[in-house]
């Protein structure tokens, strides 16, 4: 614990305001201040001075990066807990150095998997511009691509993408998988056809990203791979961002080499004011929310608070993956 009876305990990005409401902090044996930030806050500087004498930072996934030299400028700080099991923009290492423990929490993919479909269906079905043309006075304007037959090409197809191939086979597609280290006899366990990457793309009618973000899978969707795509295809991608080449992925939309994406994620977040994204037509654009859902942010912050609580104790916490 901190050196007195007081506990400042700072939330970054609580963008919902939900920190106070769902999270039990009376359970806490000490006095919590609690201190909520509802806006992103880049880093550096203004980091610091929003964190302060900040004795707990809770983190939530991988919005703020906490750096060597965010650790290194607020000494008062003993604890982040971080919502999920992993939070790569945190520098573990660095951490421990400057005597600051990081934990997580526990975390699970059916939202994300749900929200995956959302995007595809409102991409196919046009339901972000129908809604938008009925409220301005208009009707039917769109032609909608129905599912049934087509063709599902899932880049990744670990638990999440497994979950999303089985909601494609209930809706009749066929679908195809392909990523660095697929075994083929596991997605023919799935009902799923193991495919060379070139041949994901150019067959593919929806394509759906579920990688872990590294160094080995950054751009993992480039030039090449998005002008194998039929000009009638969509990209979909709930992941993280820099698995796209986002400049390829713009051009391609612009152009009209392919009929629109769905992206949840980008390369910088919150995602700028000007983006060419934004002005895009065929793109249906999320706030990273595929995981933000009631049933998830109560885990989150249930255990959010456990875990703080159990510092205080002095008792074993949850290990945060590096």
């Amino acid at each position: 614990m901190g050196d007195s009876d007081r506990l400042r305990v700072v939330v970054l990005d609580d963008y919902q305001r939900v920190a106070e409401v769902l999270g039990d902090w009376a359970t806490i044996p000490a006095a919590v201040e609690l201190v909520t930030i509802d806006h992103h806050v880049p880093g550096g500087a203004e980091l610091v001075e929003a964190v302060g004498d900040a004795d707990v930072v809770v983190a939530m996934r991988e919005r703020t990066a906490l750096t060597e030299e965010f650790f290194a400028a607020v000494p008062t700080l003993r604890l982040v807990v971080t919502t999920g099991p992993s939070n790569a923009v945190i520098d573990v290492a660095a951490a421990e150095r400057h005597g600051v423990e990081v934990r997580g929490t526990g975390g699970y993919l059916s939202t994300t998997a749900e929200h995956t479909w959302a995007l595809i269906l409102a991409l196919v079905r046009h339901i972000p511009a129908s809604d938008r043309a009925i409220r301005e006075g208009g009707w039917q304007h769109t032609m909608g691509t129905e599912l049934a037959g087509r063709v599902l090409g899932v880049v990744g197809l670990g638990r999440l993408g497994s979950a999303v191939a089985r909601v494609a086979q209930a809706f009749d597609m066929d679908v195809i998988a392909w990523s660095p280290n697929l075994d083929p006899a596991r997605a023919e366990e799935l009902g799923v056809e193991a495919v060379t990457r070139d041949e994901l793309f150019s067959r593919a009618d929806v394509v759906t990203i579920h990688m872990v973000l590294s160094e080995r899978t950054r751009g993992l969707v480039g030039a090449h791979e998005i002008g194998l795509m039929k000009p009638t295809a969509v990209l979909v991608n709930s992941s993280r961002g820099p698995l796209v080449d986002e400049s390829a992925l713009v051009e391609a939309l612009e152009e009209r080499r392919i009929a629109g994406a769905a992206l949840d994620v980008f390369h910088t977040e919150p995602l700028p004011a000007d983006h060419r994204l934004r002005r895009l037509d065929n793109t249906v654009l999320t706030p990273h929310t595929g995981y933000v859902s009631d049933g998830l942010y109560r885990l989150f912050y249930d255990e959010i608070v456990e875990d703080i609580a159990a510092w205080c104790r002095g008792e074993p916490l949850r290990v945060v993956a590096p």
